[in-house]
């Protein structure tokens, strides 16, 4: 058989769609040092910044899915953003933990988080607005939350594979918990873009709210990043976020690299996409299925029950 022929069977043989689901995990950080990857703030910081933005951000995600619940006709759709609706609660409060361990070691989140949490809460909350315009409102932020959903795709099929954080000795329970996250966030990548294509879907949109999207990102993840350096008490602000630096990082595999980043946006736009082209749904269900989260919660649950 060729080579070629072995890649179509793999292909149709090849999960498309998941049941999504919220799962039970714990995560232990007392052994967690605040520089998880040893020896390397600049990593650890940058890769740090998801836990500033998620608790907030997911939140928002929950709260605005929830709004448009009541439109959608489909009910295996409805079902699927019930779920992911569900696990993004469940990231929420994972990712909420860490940033209490980090105060816990003396890098306190919480100035930088509000900013966060203003951005999601004020900014991109919900207004007074007449039915017409609260109807737009609602399709953009839809529309921000699909292109968003698409780079946490991207990133989360990046963690699964990120075998260069494990030779520097990263933390194992971060990495559980970034691949955990990473794997689901795989699982669910097609239901943000789903139920915006199902309620309006207008490429005109589409295009603005990635374009909107990817800027933001960079722009909130390098200020994240610049402030977990200049806050962190180890550091003490000798150690800034440079361009060098990133490249630096990204050639050795612990950060994505700005190609990979870059290169995700066109694909999003292009005529014809469709998020189950992204990532490896079969990786990130093998992960899931193994990772160590899941066994801790039973033993805990277990013992303490």
């Amino acid at each position: 058989m060729s080579r070629n022929t072995l890649d179509d069977v793999s292909n149709k043989l090849a999960p498309t769609t998941a049941d999504i689901r919220p799962r039970r995990v714990r995560f232990s950080w007392e052994e967690t040092p605040l520089h998880w990857v040893p020896g390397d703030p600049f990593s650890t910081h940058l890769i740090n910044v998801l836990h500033l933005l998620l608790p907030a951000g997911e939140r928002w995600f929950v709260h605005v899915f929830k709004q448009a619940l009541p439109h959608v006709t489909d009910e295996e759709l409805k079902r699927q953003v019930k779920g992911f609706m569900g696990q993004e609660g469940t990231h929420a409060v994972a990712h909420q933990r860490v940033l209490e361990h980090m105060k816990e070691q003396g890098l306190d989140p919480a100035p930088y988080v509000a900013n966060v949490e203003w951005l999601f809460e004020r900014l991109l909350g919900d207004h007074t607005l007449p039915p017409v315009a609260a109807r737009y409102w609602l399709m953009e932020r839809l529309a921000i939350i699909a292109a968003i959903e698409h780079y946490t795709a991207v990133l989360g099929q990046w963690i699964l594979g990120a075998e260069a954080l494990d030779r520097a000795g990263a933390d194992p329970v971060m990495l559980d918990l970034l691949r955990w996250h990473g794997a689901e966030e795989v699982e669910h990548r097609s239901v943000a873009f789903d139920l915006f294509t199902h309620l309006d879907g207008g490429y005109p949109r589409r295009v603005r709210t990635m374009a909107l999207t990817g800027v933001a990102l960079v722009w909130l993840i390098r200020r994240g990043a610049a402030f977990l350096l200049a806050h962190d008490p180890l550091v003490r602000g000798r150690l800034r976020v440079k361009w060098t630096h990133f490249f630096h990082r990204a050639h050795q595999g612990r950060v994505p690299t700005l190609r990979s980043l870059a290169l995700a946006a066109p694909r999003y736009l292009r005529p014809g996409f469709h998020p189950s082209q992204e990532g490896d749904l079969q990786q990130a269900l093998d992960y899931i299925a193994r990772s160590p989260a899941h066994a801790e919660f039973e033993g805990h649950r277990r013992t303490s029950g």
